[in-house]
């Protein structure tokens, strides 16, 4: 006899951790709609709409801008061995666990990586980029991460794109965590080629990256001497079939590229300018609630990430211990720490549908009943009554 399993059933829960965040209705009846071919002209109308509404996220006109069939990483990966050939010279910033990835798939796709490091928690400083610059003649490629997930900083790109284009280099930026939360504009930033994710502050499920390459980026694509290392992320060959003769590739997801689209639509409709200010107004209002924690921040406070805050935990306390209470009585889930802060840091996302005030509220008052049942001292509501307070709404 066969043993079926019971219908799907997973829970509800509230997803402020650095991602997956949750996902807004309207793109979850989009994932829906019915699939078509992959030739099908209706499909082909469906890719050029989703593609003309990343540029506009993305402030770009570079037709190169389409969903790569992976989750961020896989954009991450296409963008690295696409624009390094070995032998290239590769600057890398380095402040958190994922510039160590960037640093780890240059490394395998044959780069000549040139650190540049800073503390996690600080942003990489663009003149030490210059010095690099001027020591290593030469270098092809430039590469950050705008939002560090794993430290909630945020790297400034205008000045930084203005230096690497005046060396001759490209710049890289790993726009995962920015991309729907800030308004990204890589055109004004002189950013030459992006990746981001659907899953985060774009309201979508996991599964694409969207990318952006410029013309810059391109020229040095079609200069290459050797194919990339990957044929499945070639971006010669997914772009003769997104912006090209239609010509097959792989059989792309249908239901997430809806999901994208209409994610796209939602952020187009709020406003890029409108969805940063409002994720800055609720990340001011969960830091002001911390703060009465006595819990410091990993980031400071000139170069935190609206859309992820990451703080301290005291000695005291047991980090999985405080997060499994928040899922498991308030159905709630935050992040922890990576690489070195594993163990001592708390990475709250307040991510596209789920940066409101509500959900402020809500983790301060449960994070604040965990941990005073843990024994750490707190003053009751003291968090909820900051946090009102900074979003101008009584507590």
């Amino acid at each position: 006899m066969t043993n079926l399993l019971p219908d799907l059933d997973p829970p509800a829960r509230l997803l402020l951790g650095p991602g997956p965040s949750n996902v807004h209705p309207r793109v979850t009846r989009a994932l829906s709609a019915p699939v078509v071919g992959y030739l099908d002209p209706a499909w082909f109308t469906v890719m050029d709409e989703t593609a003309a509404l990343l540029r506009q996220v993305y402030g770009t006109e570079n037709r190169v801008t389409f969903p790569i069939s992976g989750t961020g990483t896989s954009g991450m990966e296409a963008l690295l061995v696409n624009l390094i050939e070995p032998g290239d010279k590769v600057i890398v910033g380095l402040n958190g666990y994922f510039g160590d990835r960037i640093h780890q798939i240059a490394l395998r796709a044959g780069a000549d990586v040139i650190p540049v490091r800073a503390l996690w928690g600080q942003p990489i400083d663009p003149e030490r980029v210059r010095i690099a610059l001027k020591e290593h003649p030469g270098v092809a490629l430039v590469a950050v991460v705008h939002g560090e997930t794993s430290t909630g900083v945020l790297q400034p790109l205008e000045r930084l794109g203005r230096i690497v284009r005046e060396h001759d280099a490209l710049l890289l930026a790993d726009c995962v965590t920015t991309l729907g939360g800030e308004a990204v504009t890589v055109d004004a930033w002189l950013v030459d080629a992006a990746y981001s994710c659907t899953q985060k502050a774009l309201g979508c499920p996991p599964g694409l990256s969207p990318i952006t390459v410029g013309p810059r980026a391109w020229a040095k694509i079609e200069r290459r001497k050797t194919p990339p290392q990957s044929w499945y992320l070639d971006l010669r060959l997914l772009a003769e079939y997104w912006l090209g003769g239609r010509a097959y590739h792989h059989t792309p997801p249908a239901p997430m590229i809806y999901a994208l689209r209409e994610g796209l639509r939602i952020v187009l409709e709020e406003g890029l300018q409108q969805r940063s200010t409002r994720h800055r107004t609720n990340a001011a209002a969960l830091r002001a609630g911390l703060a009465t924690f006595g819990l410091p921040f990993v980031a400071a406070e000139d170069c935190w990430l609206p859309a992820l805050t990451a703080v301290q935990i005291p000695d005291t306390v047991d980090d999985a211990a405080i997060r499994t209470t928040l899922r498991d009585r308030y159905n709630i889930e935050i992040g922890g720490g990576l690489g070195p802060l594993r163990g001592k840091a708390w990475r709250i996302g307040l991510m596209g549908y789920g940066s409101t005030a509500a959900n402020v509220l809500l983790v301060l008052a449960a994070l604040e009943a965990a941990l005073a049942e843990a024994g750490y001292p707190i003053q009751p509501g003291a968090a909820v009554e900051a946090a009102a307070r900074r979003l101008g709404a009584p507590a």
